[in-house]
């Protein structure tokens, strides 16, 4: 694998910087292959080095694939504050392309859920309009029903809604069920 090499050359040599694209390149193609969990530590650990071997750019590119991981993993509220941080490096450098892929991924994030759910409360809002109980719906998403509650109360904040039947109402009006 190429960055296998690019890591086995920064070793050799001692260059931060290979080490850095190596593990950008990891993190690349860890997320290409859908394994976020995996991809951000590595990612975590190229914008690091890019960050104190000051470079700028790739330092904000990387806070994009950061962006992109967290919101595979349904952590949205990190993977705005990584994209608009990208966006705002982008900006601060001129590099207009780059300032509208961020944008683009905000806007696309932000459609993709309504009333700012996430990920986790849309999967979960679905199960809910079947008329899954949070026992139920814990056991589906392996997760505890002190969980499923919290993400429960968290959607009826959201939608504006105080039953399990307002809010399955809403998800099939809106065809996430």
């Amino acid at each position: 694998m190429a960055s296998a090499e690019i890591h086995d050359i920064a070793n050799q040599i001692g260059s931060e910087y290979l080490r850095a694209l190596g593990d950008q390149a990891d993190g690349l193609l860890l997320l290409a292959a859908a394994d976020a969990g995996s991809a951000l530590p590595r990612l975590r650990r190229a914008a690091e080095t890019w960050q104190q071997v000051d470079a700028t750019y790739n330092f904000a590119r990387v806070r994009l694939l950061i962006g992109q991981a967290c919101h595979s993993l349904g952590d949205d509220e990190a993977a705005r504050l990584e994209i608009e941080g990208a966006r705002d490096v982008f900006r601060r450098l001129g590099a207009q392309p780059d300032v509208q892929l961020a944008q683009a991924l905000l806007e696309s994030s932000a459609r993709e859920r309504p009333l700012g759910l996430t990920e986790r409360e849309v999967e979960l809002l679905a199960l809910l309009a079947t008329g899954k109980t949070n026992r139920e719906i814990g056991k589906q998403l392996f997760i505890s029903e002190k969980t499923v509650a919290r993400h429960v109360s968290n959607i009826f904040d959201k939608l504006g809604v105080s039953s399990r039947a307002a809010a399955a109402a809403y998800a099939l009006k809106n065809g996430l069920a």
